[in-house]
């Protein structure tokens, strides 16, 4: 008997201990983002934070609470001489010291008590330093009761969530034509998203935010096969072929995300207003034809991106869809929405049917959990899709969304050549 009840008092402590350990936790200083912007610091996918230099940014990380309770925020970090950063979270606020050192300090800075659930942000400022960066920072530790069924991104993909709206056709009729219009509400048109109205089971069409001072309208093809990254590997019975493009379009192969025939034109698109997609699909033999147009409201009128023919197809468009998507790591921290209505569909026989109802899906990175901030709807009569912002999401895979029909086909009227 006594035997037994140290082996049961050791079970015991051994079980505490193992739940000690499980109530801290570590984000990884890669998952971190800087504010105003990634400059002055870099966040490495390897080394977490390093080369801040920079006073005007601030590092912040992300989680999400599903449990109210006692917390307490270490750092890890070091630092090339003293240095001194100010830390907040919750509504609490402490000066912590960084010691110089080759290692990594745990450093403990602040308790709080979290009294609700939902996405809380650690914030650091860089007060002084002595040297020439002010922290390494090789993630934040977080202790205590409010640890339960914590969520963070714990991979160094800064993404956010990419969401889609899936439309329903109706069954039976081949899709010849391909309608679309965006808006992008002023202040959502952030640098790397990409708005894609009219996207199909061969490619997708749309316009992005590239940088500062470019923006593009995206028109690309897949080629067939499964090759994931590398064209010079994809045989030529197999490649798109590019067949014509319009006045300063770029075209060229792309891979990296499958590979296919990609095509852009720069144009700076303007938040706030609404533009136009068509795309147009031609089969012959095991072969289609696609063909990508954009309304260019300046001219007031259609003006021809580029026509590709895809092999191994043969077939009008399936699998309709328009996505919204944030490729760049930087700002994957940034809201960003969009309005996608006013889509169409026309079938070889002439018949324009309006495209009222759609189904909610996102990518891998919002199925693993790894981000929680997405969504998307329907109001004003419009499709939306937002993501980013650590705000909550308001939609889930295979939700059903559905806009009131307009009722007016699009008139159409493109260039002859």
């Amino acid at each position: 008997m006594i035997k037994q009840s140290y082996s049961l008092l050791f079970a015991a402590l051994l079980a505490s201990s193992d739940i000690q350990a499980q109530d801290r936790v570590v984000i990884p200083g890669f998952t971190a983002y800087a504010d105003p912007a990634e400059t002055g610091v870099d966040i490495s996918g390897r080394n977490g934070v390093v080369r801040w230099t920079d006073s005007s940014n601030t590092v912040h990380f992300w989680f999400h609470a599903a449990n109210t309770g006692a917390l307490k925020l270490g750092l890890q970090a070091k630092a090339d001489a003293p240095s001194t950063l100010r830390i907040s979270l919750n509504g609490t606020e402490k000066i912590v010291q960084v010691p110089a050192g080759s290692e990594f300090a745990d450093i403990p800075v602040l308790s709080s008590k979290l009294k609700k659930s939902g996405f809380y942000d650690i914030a650091i400022k860089g007060i002084s330093k002595q040297g020439n960066h002010y922290a390494d920072i090789k993630g934040v530790t977080l202790e205590g009761a409010a640890t339960k069924d914590i969520q963070f991104n714990a991979k160094p993909w800064r993404r956010s969530a990419s969401v889609h709206l899936n439309y329903t056709a109706p069954e039976g009729k081949q899709v010849e034509w391909f309608y679309g219009e965006i808006t992008v509400p002023e202040g959502q048109d952030k640098i790397g998203t990409y708005f894609m109205s009219c996207g199909w089971h061969r490619g997708y069409f749309g316009m992005q935010v590239n940088g500062p001072e470019e923006r593009r309208i995206i028109f690309s093809v897949w080629d067939a096969g499964k090759e994931p990254d590398d064209r010079a590997k994809v045989r030529y019975e197999d490649q798109v072929t590019l067949l014509g493009k319009g006045d300063s379009v770029v075209a060229h192969g792309f891979g990296g995300e499958g590979t296919g025939g990609h095509s852009h034109w720069v144009y700076n698109w303007k938040a706030g207003q609404t533009y136009k997609f068509l795309m147009h699909a031609v089969p012959k033999g095991v072969t289609t034809q696609y063909t990508a147009y954009f309304f260019v409201p300046e001219h007031n009128e259609w003006k021809l991106i580029a026509s590709f023919r895809a092999p191994k197809d043969g077939k009008y468009m399936g699998h309709l869809y328009s996505f919204l998507e944030n490729f760049s790591f930087e700002n994957g921290h940034m809201y960003r929405k969009g309005y996608f209505g006013n889509h169409w569909i026309k079938t070889p026989e002439g018949e324009w049917i309006e495209l009222t109802k759609a189904r909610f899906t996102n990518d891998a990175t919002a199925r693993a959990k790894d981000r929680l901030d997405f969504g998307g709807g329907s109001e004003n009569g419009l499709f939306y899709l937002w993501t980013a912002g650590f705000v909550p999401a308001n939609a889930k895979l295979g939700d059903n969304f559905e806009r009131p029909a307009i009722g007016k086909a699009p008139l159409i009227e493109l260039p002859t050549f």
